[in-house]
């Protein structure tokens, strides 16, 4: 099967759009991370199942919405919902979508203790989680990555307000958490039944979350998307460059939106954290001036 990121193969007349997205540079990313998901993009799953499985998903979760309502505590069970998980995902989603995932847990975790790490006056605990094998997924790594963002947002700010501290720029960023990772150390199962592209895994997936959680945890997890925009706010107060700001598309989470697109909003908010991620990382090996696109003096 050829490339479809091999510029050679390129045809004027029926040029691959995902090979354009992949050799444009205006969105800072992670190289290995922008070919996952370039190839993600164009796999079989996404273009010829992901229509009938968030057909099949926007359906289920209505009914289950329903069943919630009159029976709350019904099937409550985090352990099972985390054990199917790791099921799925390396039973029947593919290398690329497993890489996005698990990268995902990486990078949101050095996010936030790059926040932590540099602002003066508060110390704010953090809680990484930097899966290594679907073991890890076993450990309600989902709900926890939830809490963790909302207990961060929490813990944050209460120190802020009680000290009266205001988030401004660091003139020496404390870049020492924040890893330029490629994850060549895991190396993710690649059978005949591996096949679900990310979107299509995280709508077959999104059920089962809304039938096991909590309502309160199910909402929750759809509503910290919205935190992206709260995040990289936080960092360009460090930095003291806005300019990734309009990289952010999980905005306003003063105002949620419904939790039936959660898996669409899921892809961005991890396109969000990655392309943050990469700021840092340009940063951190002296790219460019603002993690972007000045050049450095």
């Amino acid at each position: 099967m050829p490339n479809l990121l091999d510029i050679s193969i390129h045809d004027k007349r029926d040029p691959n759009p995902w090979l354009a997205m992949y050799l444009d540079s205006s969105i800072p990313i992670n190289n290995r991370t922008k070919q996952a998901l370039m190839h993600d993009n164009n796999s079989k799953s996404a273009r010829y199942l992901l229509p009938l499985i968030h057909f099949w998903s926007m359906i289920i979760m209505f009914f289950i919405h329903v069943v919630k309502f009159f029976f709350p505590k019904l099937f409550n069970s985090s352990k099972i919902l985390h054990r199917i998980l790791s099921w799925g995902l390396r039973c029947f989603v593919s290398p690329d979508a497993n890489l996005l995932i698990f990268r995902h847990f990486h990078v949101g975790s050095e996010i936030l203790e790059f926040i932590a790490g540099n602002i003066k006056g508060v110390e704010v605990q953090t809680s990484p989680l930097k899966p290594k094998d679907f073991n890890d997924v076993k450990d309600d790594l989902f709900l926890k990555h939830d809490l963790n963002l909302y207990n961060f947002v929490i813990n944050l700010n209460t120190q802020l307000k009680e000290k009266e501290i205001t988030i401004t720029s660091v003139e020496k960023i404390n870049l020492e958490m924040i890893t330029e990772d490629q994850f060549d150390h895991i190396d993710f199962p690649n059978k005949w039944t591996n096949i679900l592209d990310l979107r299509s895994a995280i709508e077959l997936f999104t059920p089962f979350y809304q039938l096991f959680l909590t309502a309160n945890d199910f909402v929750r997890a759809s509503n910290s998307l919205q935190l992206d925009e709260t995040l990289a706010i936080y960092s360009s107060q460090i930095l003291g460059t806005p300019g990734h700001l309009g990289l952010v598309n999980n905005k306003h989470p003063m105002v949620p939106t419904t939790t039936y697109s959660a898996a669409y909003r899921l892809v961005l908010h991890g396109l969000a954290a990655e392309t943050l991620h990469e700021v840092l990382v340009n940063i951190k090996l002296g790219n460019f001036s603002d993690g972007i696109m000045t050049p450095k003096k």
